[in-house]
């Protein structure tokens, strides 16, 4: 026997017949098209995708068991010009005195930091090869969806070039970097992340970077992190044309959220998305302008933040002692308040 079940036409009701053969070749082709669509993204991208070997000054606790006072780590990258520049995470080479990078042909190059952003935890290397490499195209992580494909090239425990496939599970998610600043608006995926992924793009279908892989809670399954590539390409352009980046701080953790068509009809509001305040500093800018949890960000000074990533670039070295206009939604009321960023401590 190889009829499987039967199935109801809506329109006619009558019955028709699936086989054990057409199942199967339906199946077939689903999984050719699944499978056709990681191999098109690797065969694009998987030349830029490069492994980060780092040498790093040990604490002095730990340089005393080893003969030069030097330790070794690991990681991931993608060149995303053809002059060499390359994205990776700050913790996988933050205060490295020296870095070599394998290519996915072989070939091993010296790079020298540009420099680092321990806040979102990237990076910015340049290898050390004059000839034409082959990069990456950055997307835009505005255009993500939840359930779409996702996915990751790295070199996870020193395995190089590894590929793994799932789906974007999640965004605005937020936790914290190793210099304990709330990273935002951060992209939560299933495609499998191991140590040594760090620093490595995550992909949309058609091959465009869309994040960087850099965190996975240990004791969970399937639940790992990447930075937003729309946050990666404003921190890489400040760390190329300066090598750090200077921010000012108001004080505040949120995510995106939409706003009532209502209020953005009765308060003529420009945008129609805000920043949701779910963290403040009790001793910060923000808390002493009279902000208050959950109160939506709609206007810094005189631009729009329609997201997080928007009041980011809004908060440079410019606004630092600078009183500046805030404009917030709190329940179904348009509140100005004048906000004084400071300078944020490393």
């Amino acid at each position: 026997m190889n009829r499987i079940f039967d199935l109801i036409d809506n329109e006619g009701g009558t019955a028709t017949t699936t086989t054990a053969a057409e199942r199967t070749i339906s199946d077939t082709g689903l999984l050719d098209a699944y499978s056709q669509s990681v191999t098109s993204v690797v065969n694009k991208v998987g030349a830029a995708v490069v492994n980060i070997e780092v040498r790093k000054r040990l604490p002095e606790h730990l340089a005393k068991r080893t003969p030069n006072g030097m330790g070794g780590g690991s990681g991931s990258g993608f060149i995303f010009t053809p002059d060499g520049f390359a994205l990776t995470n700050s913790h996988v080479v933050h205060e490295a005195e020296q870095i070599s990078v394998t290519l996915a042909d072989g070939q091993r190059f010296g790079a020298m930091l540009i420099g680092d952003d321990p806040d979102t935890d990237l990076a910015v290397i340049r290898v050390e090869a004059s000839e034409n490499l082959p990069h990456v195209e950055l997307g835009d992580s505005d255009e993500i969806r939840v359930g779409q494909m996702a996915i990751a090239i790295g070199n996870p425990y020193g395995f190089q070039a590894t590929v793994t496939a799932g789906v974007i599970s999640a965004m605005a998610r937020s936790f914290r970097s190793g210099s304990g600043r709330l990273i935002d608006n951060v992209i939560q995926t299933d495609a499998a992340l191991n140590p040594g992924n760090s620093g490595g793009p995550l992909l949309n279908s058609r091959g465009e970077v869309i994040g960087v892989n850099t965190a996975i809670i240990a004791a969970a399954q399937g639940i790992c992190f990447a930075v937003p590539v729309n946050t990666a390409r404003f921190v890489a352009g400040r760390l190329i044309k300066d090598g750090k980046i200077t921010r000012s701080y108001i004080g505040v953790g949120g995510q995106n959220v939409p706003l009532h068509r209502k209020l953005v009809r009765y308060f003529d509001l420009p945008v129609e998305t805000g920043v949701m305040v779910l963290e403040i500093d009790p001793n910060g800018p923000a808390t002493a302008a009279g902000l208050q949890q959950h109160d939506v960000i709609v206007q810094f000074g005189s631009h729009d933040t329609p997201s997080i990533d928007h009041l980011h670039r809004l908060l440079t070295e410019q606004t630092i002692g600078v009183p500046t206009d805030l404009v917030v939604i709190r329940r179904t009321e348009r509140l100005e308040l004048k906000v004084t960023p400071r300078s944020q401590s490393k």
